[in-house]
């Protein structure tokens, strides 16, 4: 089994980071780009999730790592609520929602 020396070890970091990568690109485009509002909190929501799994990973504590992962889950819920929302407004193809929602 592999150790995890640092934040940038841990998969779902690595998940989320890619994530936030794409939901960056995304946004950039087209009508989504315009919808400043919407551009502003799916990004927020995308940039806590890598951020709360490193912080809880440098508590040095299970407990408060915990904690955080429940803070990223929440906010990688927040970011599937906001994809409907860009879905139902047709920035994004039903493909790409589908593609990030899981």
């Amino acid at each position: 089994m592999a150790t995890i020396a640092r934040f940038e070890d841990i998969k779902a970091w690595q998940a989320s980071r890619e994530l936030n990568k794409k939901i960056y690109a995304m946004t950039r485009k087209g009508e989504f780009s315009k919808d400043l509002s919407l551009v502003d909190q799916i990004r927020r929501a995308s940039t806590s999730v890598m951020s709360n799994i490193a912080e809880g990973y440098e508590r040095d504590s299970n407990k408060q790592f915990i904690v955080f992962l429940k803070y990223s889950k929440g906010s990688v819920g927040e970011i599937r609520s906001q994809l409907y929302t860009a879905l139902d407004q047709e920035y994004i193809s039903e493909k790409v929602f589908e593609e990030l929602k899981k």
